[in-house]
């Protein structure tokens, strides 16, 4: 029977404001500027590297109603975007021991009303580096389990033979189900992993991850670009929800009859859309490039991969397209108002022209 090592690292992300300023943010935590960024595990090129990291804070241990302990870290994202994550170590484990723990931790409710206490407490602190905070916060969890060592009478498992002997229990995992999953699911799950090894490899899902590998840095890279996958899938909801609220209110207004009077009440809604599509567009770009690299290395493919399975793709998507109707929709209304605008200036001609006759009729200059 095989052995597992490793531990559990659940993330809970918060939208919490427009951007968190990160030179006022180290001032209040008394962190300094690290002398280099977060490096990678594998060979690659300088340039693949993290554009901004989080800064990190150690905070006080989580502990839970039945007595389990988690130490704590928090991070925070100049974009605006708050984690904290909750780790749990296990030793000796069985496949279905770990499969319990992550039936017992993902998604459970007593951990995210946990996680949003604490959050709350730490933001209570760090006010000041807050940029316009949200009275609403969007909310996401993500769990990654972290195989340090498998062992096969007593012998390390490479990642193929991981996959081949133990892929159901990998999907299960991987679903967070606690009952075992069809031939056609699992294969579905397994068919979102990668290696860069033998000894390495991450299976990637929309709530939660499996990583395998014995180097605690390359298992760490790894978590890091999961984390940022995840926050940008944050960031293009909380975009939607903003977009979505503007063009509703927009075509409610249209709907109306449109009068000259209201076409001014337009133009300022007009105007309104707009800003907001261009902070869109700068705050998302602000997110696609947290991280840079190159699309043919490994963790850009990697990275990709975990995007695409936990969905950011597929927001963004959605983001685009409504920016781009938002676009088409001011161009619209800026096309009305100066249609409105013209016909003021034509009518004022007409009754000065009115005037000036009447006055001359009248023998007056």
């Amino acid at each position: 029977m095989a052995s597992l090592s490793g531990s559990f690292h659940l993330l809970y992300l918060f939208d919490v404001a427009e951007e968190i300023r990160i030179d006022e943010l180290r001032k209040i935590l008394r962190i300094e500027k690290p002398e280099r960024e977060p490096g990678f595990g594998h060979l690659a090129p300088s340039y693949v590297r993290f554009e901004h990291p989080p800064i990190e804070e150690q905070v006080a241990a989580v502990r839970t109603e039945s007595g389990d302990l988690f130490p704590a870290r928090m991070r925070y994202f100049d974009y605006g975007v708050a984690v904290l994550e909750l780790e749990a170590s296990f030793e000796g484990e069985d496949w279905p021991g770990v499969i319990a723990l992550a039936g017992r931790w993902i998604g459970a409710p007593e951990m995210e009303c946990l996680a949003e206490a604490r959050i709350a407490s730490g933001l209570e602190q760090v006010a000041g580096a807050l940029h316009k905070p949200f009275s609403r916060r969007l909310f996401e969890d993500y769990c990654v389990v972290e195989l340090r060592e498998v062992l096969e009478d007593g012998a390390p498992a490479d990642a193929a033979r991981l996959v081949e002997r133990y892929g159901a229990e990998i999907a299960q995992i991987v679903r967070g189900e606690s009952q075992a999953l069809s031939a056609t699911e699992r294969g579905e799950v397994l068919a979102s992993s990668i290696s860069y090894s033998p000894g390495d490899l991450m299976v990637a899902g929309w709530t939660a991850a499996v990583i395998y590998d014995a180097q605690p840095e390359s298992a760490a890279a790894m978590r890091q670009l999961l984390e940022y996958a995840n926050t940008q899938l944050l960031e293009f909801r909380h975009y939607d929800e903003v977009l979505s609220g503007v063009l509703k209110e927009l075509y409610q207004l249209m709907e109306r009859r449109p009068g000259v009077l209201r076409r001014w009440h337009m133009i300022r809604q007009a105007q309104k859309l707009n800003a907001i599509r261009l902070e869109v567009m700068e705050l998302s770009e602000r997110a696609d490039t947290a991280i840079k690299f190159l699309s043919d290395v490994f963790y850009a493919r990697a990275f990709k991969m975990a995007a695409a399975r936990i969905g950011a793709p597929d927001y963004r998507l959605l983001v685009d397209e409504k920016v781009k109707a938002a676009g088409e929709l001011y161009r619209f209304l800026m096309e009305e108002f100066h249609h409105a605008r013209a016909f003021v200036l034509e009518f004022l001609v007409v009754v000065i022209l009115i005037i000036d006759l009447i006055y001359l009729f009248r023998g007056k200059t």
